[in-house]
């Protein structure tokens, strides 16, 4: 079992007097700067000047700087930005000005695991990775509950790595949900494969085959869109709230009996071995050459790849269905013009 740390764990005197800079004050940055902020611990915040993230965060009250300057000032600079982003915006940036005794710290072991980011030797470098969005870590800390994190510590030259790390996740929220141990690469590797076996491409592929499935077999578009896609949430929640077997209960025993004798023929051995050399793409480092790659060169497939799948038919029907259903929260679609 991994190490688990609560509140009695972290100390938030192991950042008296160190400032912390979030570099990044989009989803998770605008959550760690204010809950950290909220806690007493001094923070100050980097975007790029004139944007919209920069008055956002100038109106919560919070000292604006630019990458630079942040990471000159801060003792701790947690870098926050996307992936493909950070390599740039550290060599840049923040490079230059870690210093020895300074922490870097990440949200996700990406860039660190494979090696798109060397820090010096001479300062400490870890994780602190909450378990859910930004907008989420934000409610949960102001609902005094908190939500579980990740702890990892790559380089401990300070000796007080670790104790830093859960001073930020005790002012961060999360170690009154409990925050587990793990490493740079286990995290990364296993987020990965989560993201792509399950969560977004699993989950999207599984979604679109299902409806196409029905609808190339004569049913209604709108039929399918509710059978395959609408009603997932339903699902999802009961095994968010208590596992699989809270879902199993609380559905018909009609689809229990489906769930245990058809779904071993949905995710067959075929799919299982498929699963393998994903994983093995993803420790080998391919996958993450692969997308390197992709972003050095302009991104041409992955804008290709998302521009198509707005099209999908499936996307088309669940627009028009959404305009029914009032009781959702109406959000722009991405891409789409507003009517």
């Amino acid at each position: 079992m991994a190490k688990r740390y609560y509140e009695k764990d972290g100390n938030l005197s192991a950042l008296s007097g160190l400032e912390v800079a979030i570099i990044g004050y989009g989803s998770q940055g605008h959550a760690h700067a204010l809950n950290l902020r909220d806690s007493g611990v001094k923070v100050i915040v980097a975007d790029l000047p004139g944007s919209q993230n920069w008055t956002k965060a100038e109106a919560a009250g919070l000292p604006v700087y630019t990458a630079a300057e942040a990471a000159e000032r801060g003792d701790i600079v947690m870098i926050l930005l996307p992936d493909h982003v950070q390599p740039e915006v550290y060599a840049r940036d923040i490079a230059p000005r870690m210093r020895a005794g300074k922490t870097l710290m990440f949200a996700h072991g990406f860039n660190i695991h494979f090696q798109q980011i060397v820090p010096p030797a001479d300062v400490d470098v870890s994780m602190i990775a909450p378990k859910a969005p930004g907008h989420r870590v934000r409610e949960l800390f102001l609902e005094d509950v908190g939500v579980p994190a990740l702890v990892a510590i790559h380089q401990d030259a300070s000796g007080q790595a670790l104790p830093r790390a859960l001073a930020y996740a005790l002012g961060l929220g999360c170690l009154k949900a409990g925050v587990i141990e793990t490493t740079f690469k286990e995290e990364t590797e296993s987020d990965l494969f989560g993201e792509q076996a399950v969560l977004c491409g699993g989950c999207s592929a599984l979604i679109q085959a299902g409806f196409e499935t029905l609808v190339e077999a004569g049913y209604a578009p709108e039929i399918a869109y509710f059978e395959c896609l609408h009603e997932l949430k339903l699902i999802v929640d009961l095994i968010y709230e208590g596992g699989l077997s809270y879902m199993r209960f609380s559905v018909s025993d009609t689809a229990e009996y489906g769930d245990y004798t058809r779904g071993p023929r949905v995710i067959n051995q075929q799919v299982r071995e498929e699963m393998k050399k994903m994983l093995a793409e993803i420790q080998s480092g391919a996958f993450a050459r692969e997308w390197i790659e992709e972003n050095r060169t302009g991104r041409k497939n992955f804008l290709a790849m998302r521009e198509a799948g707005r099209d999908l038919l499936i996307e088309q029907v669940g627009r028009e269905l959404r305009q029914m259903m009032t009781f959702l929260k109406k959000k722009k679609e991405a891409g789409v013009p507003e009517q």
